[in-house]
């Protein structure tokens, strides 16, 4: 299984966000992802090097939209 990893702007405030996708992650697909600070309002999951879920303008994934995301792409 390739690395998952969660990057999320501390100064926005999106580290309880990353820290829910994360307990997600570990709960249904029991997964540990590495949560990596970072500034300037990113939010990105990735597995490997591949992104597969990001904050965009006007849509924040949820917990449930990063499981399955991380889910497909583990396929």
């Amino acid at each position: 299984m390739k690395d998952v990893s969660i990057t999320y702007c501390r100064p926005c405030g999106y580290e309880k966000r990353a820290k829910d996708a994360a307990t997600a992650l570990r709960e249904r697909l029991s997964v540990d992802a590495k949560l990596v600070p970072g500034t300037g309002g990113v939010f990105e999951v990735k597995v490997g090097d591949k992104v597969v879920a990001k904050r965009a303008k006007g849509h924040f994934p949820d917990a449930a939209e990063v499981v399955a995301a991380v889910a497909a792409a583990r396929k």
